[in-house]
C-alpha cells in the first residue's frame, strides 16, 4: 500500500513523513531543562555515616541468628540445583552439603572443618567433593594438596563474616550500593591472613545479602534471598543463592531444608563413599 501511494504522490508522501517526524520523537523527548530525578537515587550518598563498619557487622550477626549462627557446629543443607553453560540450563535434582565447622577461622578462602558437596542428576553423582579435616577427596579418592586447595579456594568465602569481629580483622565501609533494588551497607572484611571479601548489608533489615572476593576463577559474588528459618530456631537460612563469576551467573542453588548442630558421622567426608553413609 505504501509503494502504491508513494508511487501515486511522490514526493507529498515525503513531506508528510518529515511533517510527522517531530511530533512522534517529541512524545520521548524530556521536557526542556528538565533534570532527573534525585528523590529516589538509594545509595548515591552514604546512608547513616555515623555507623561504623563494626556497628553494621554486629547487627548482622544479631539478625542472621545471633550467637546460634556465629559459632554453629554443624550444618546439613537439601535441595537442588541450575547450572549453566553453552546457553543451557540444567538441573541437578538433589544439591546437598553438609558442614562442619572449625571454632576459629584465619583464612577466609581456606577449606577448614569438613565439608562435602553432592550434586545429583538423575541418581548419578555430577558433583562429589568433600573435605575431612586434612584430606580432599572425590569418588576417585584423594586428591593432591595443590590441586584441591586452588578447588576450594574457588568456593569458601561466606564463612569470614562469623568471625568479622574476631581479633586480627579489620573492617571498613564501602560506597553503599543497590543489591536487587534494596539499598545495603557494604563491608569489606580483611581476616588475619590478609585476604578480603566483600559483603551487601541490608539497610532495613541487615539481612546478609551478597558476598564477593577474589578467586582462581576470577572474582566470585554470591547473592542471597529468600530467607526463612525452622521453627523455634532463630538461624536464618537463604532459601536462593546465585553464583557469578566475572560477572556471568554460573549456577544457583536452592536450599529447601536444613538441619542444625546435627551429629554428623566422619564417614561422610570420606571418599569413595561407605555404603549407607548418607541415606
Amino acid at each position: 500500500m505504501l509503494r502504491r501511494l508513494t508511487r501515486k504522490t511522490g514526493f507529498g508522501v515525503m513531506v508528510a513523513i518529515a511533517t510527522l517526524a517531530p511530533v512522534l520523537v517529541s512524545g520521548c523527548a524530556p521536557e526542556p531543562g528538565a533534570k532527573a530525578s534525585q528523590s529516589n537515587l538509594e545509595t548515591l550518598l552514604p546512608s547513616s555515616p555515623e555507623l561504623s563498619a563494626e556497628q553494621i557487622m554486629r547487627s548482622a550477626h544479631q539478625a542472621a541468628g545471633a550467637e546460634t549462627w556465629r559459632r554453629p557446629e554443624t550444618l546439613v543443607m537439601d535441595g537442588y540445583a541450575i547450572f549453566y553453560k553453552g546457553g543451557e540450563a540444567v538441573r541437578h535434582d538433589r544439591h546437598r552439603m553438609w558442614r562442619v565447622y572449625d571454632s576459629a577461622k584465619q583464612d577466609a578462602h581456606k577449606v577448614d572443618g569438613k565439608v562435602r558437596i553432592r550434586s545429583e542428576r538423575g541418581g548419578a553423582a555430577i558433583i562429589d567433593l568433600s573435605y575431612d579435616g586434612e584430606v580432599t577427596y572425590t569418588p576417585a579418592g584423594a586428591q593432591p594438596k595443590s590441586e584441591s586447595d586452588a578447588r576450594w579456594s574457588s568456593n569458601f568465602g561466606f564463612g569470614v563474616i562469623r568471625h568479622a569481629l574476631d581479633e586480627g580483622y579489620t573492617l571498613a565501609r564501602l560506597p553503599d550500593d543497590l543489591i536487587d533494588g534494596t539499598a545495603a551497607f557494604m563491608i569489606e572484611v580483611t581476616d588475619a591472613a590478609g585476604g578480603v571479601t566483600h559483603f551487601g548489608i541490608a539497610q532495613k533489615d541487615y539481612a546478609i545479602l551478597k558476598v564477593g572476593f577474589d578467586t582462581p576463577r576470577g572474582w566470585h559474588e554470591r547473592i542471597y534471598s529468600n530467607f526463612y528459618s525452622n521453627p523455634g530456631e532463630s538461624w536464618v537460612q537463604p532459601g536462593r543463592v546465585r553464583l557469578y563469576y566475572n560477572g556471568v551467573k554460573n549456577n544457583e542453588v536452592i536450599w529447601e531444608a536444613y538441619i542444625l548442630n546435627e551429629a554428623l558421622p566422619d564417614c561422610i567426608f570420606v571418599l569413595p563413599e561407605v555404603a549407607g553413609c548418607i541415606d
